[in-house]
């Protein structure tokens, strides 16, 4: 299904979701990444799979079709990749620093940060809001959390690019070499926050590693690079495309600019109407199970499409539209279950305080968004560059 996967798909995905729901809600496809994987893609089915005990995270799980990034061993013990009781174990260890109080306090900085980097950014000028300004505050917020030096920070752009959004002349080797970066850096990192701890996620975790012996090495390392990788791209790809569906609807940028109470809610629709993760991380049945009517094989791999639930017309009325005060909301876009995201509260709060500053700066598309560039990525769904105008 080679359409799944085009350039036709990169730039408008949904038409797909819909074909694919219409057709089934579940398909064996090939990946670009040259993976046989089920593909699911309706929001009760992809709901289910994310909270199904039987659909395993761990790799060890996977049969002989499954290919992925070549994690080095410190990197593949984090959340993405585990079950209870190792999971729950890591959860409760580092959900301590995503409470709704530890939010609260970060939400100061987080303003302070995306006021600073729109006030040095022109007014009148055409400018890259990916660039300038979704890249540099989410990758400012979490290197703040993790105590990651200001600058070392720049050199985790490049490499999640390479992972996630893949040039055509890239070499095969890119990939690896930037896995190879992040694990380098990270390791040495440690050693710095152990040798000079500071009042950062990273240094707390440190600690607990070594006075209380509930981590290993491997586990604080691959932590540091969920927290890192997650934690920035989502962001950047949420700020820019929740940016150019409000330019694509002046009439709801216009509202929430006079309005800003409903923004809370408006980000929540954002983040439903073009989801950043297109696919949940990949699962893989421990015994046969049946989604959507199909008996799906023991170590297959099984790729739950988010984007697509968020998208059904028999769970959202008028799915397709943009509805600043849906309510209910029942997107998937963090997850559900006991997978569900740790930093769901923090993403929010970094997008609405990202969407207020940027609707008290004023801003208009510099292009007409037809002409807008899309990542060549099936996995996220995010903007090469957004060219704006800022008031």
């Amino acid at each position: 299904m080679s359409e799944l996967f085009g350039s036709a798909f990169h730039a408008d995905p949904y038409p797909t979701y819909a074909r694919l729901r219409a057709e089934g809600g579940i398909r064996r496809v090939s990946t670009p990444d040259g993976s046989v994987a089920w593909v699911v893609t309706r929001y009760p089915d992809v709901r289910a799979g994310l909270a199904d005990p039987r659909l395993s995270l761990s790799r060890d799980n996977a049969g002989a079709g499954y290919r992925g990034f070549a994690l080095p061993p410190a990197l593949d013990v984090n959340l993405l990749n585990l079950d209870p009781p190792d999971h729950t174990r890591l959860r409760t260890l580092i959900a301590g620093e995503f409470t709704p109080r530890r939010v609260h306090e970060l939400t100061p900085a987080i303003a302070a940060a995306a006021g600073e980097l729109l006030a040095a950014l022109p007014s009148g000028e055409p400018l890259d809001l990916i660039g300038s300004f979704a890249a540099p505050l989410p990758l400012r917020v979490i290197g703040d959390l993790l105590g990651v030096p200001v600058a070392d920070r720049e050199r985790f752009r490049g490499w999640t690019t390479t992972l996630l959004a893949p040039r055509p002349e890239q070499p095969p080797s890119a990939a690896r070499d930037a896995v190879a970066g992040m694990h380098g850096y990270l390791v040495d990192l440690v050693a710095r926050k152990r040798a000079e701890p500071g009042p950062d996620l990273l240094s707390g975790l440190i600690a607990v590693r070594d006075d209380e012996d509930r981590l290993s090495e491997a586990e604080l390392v691959s932590m540091a690079f969920l927290a890192l990788w997650a934690g920035y791209e989502n962001l950047v790809n949420l700020i820019g495309n929740g940016t150019r569906a409000l330019l694509a609807h002046p009439e709801h940028l216009a509202c929430l600019r006079a309005e800003e109470s409903r923004l809370p809610r408006a980000v929540e629709e954002l983040t439903r109407y073009d989801q950043p993760l297109q696919w949940a991380i990949r699962r893989f049945p421990t015994r046969e199970v049946e989604i959507a009517g199909v008996e799906v094989p023991i170590g297959d791999t099984v790729l739950l499409g988010i984007a697509s639930a968020n998208h059904d017309e028999e769970e959202f009325e008028d799915a397709d539209s943009l509805v600043p005060d849906r309510d209910p909301n029942p997107h998937l876009s963090y997850g559900h279950g006991i997978h569900r995201s740790f930093g769901s509260r923090l993403s929010q709060v970094e997008a609405t305080t990202a969407f207020s500053a940027l609707l008290a700066r004023g801003v208009r598309a510099a292009v007409d968004l037809a002409d807008l560039r899309w990542q060549p990525s099936f996995r996220n769904r995010g903007l090469v560059e957004l060219p704006v105008l800022l008031g």
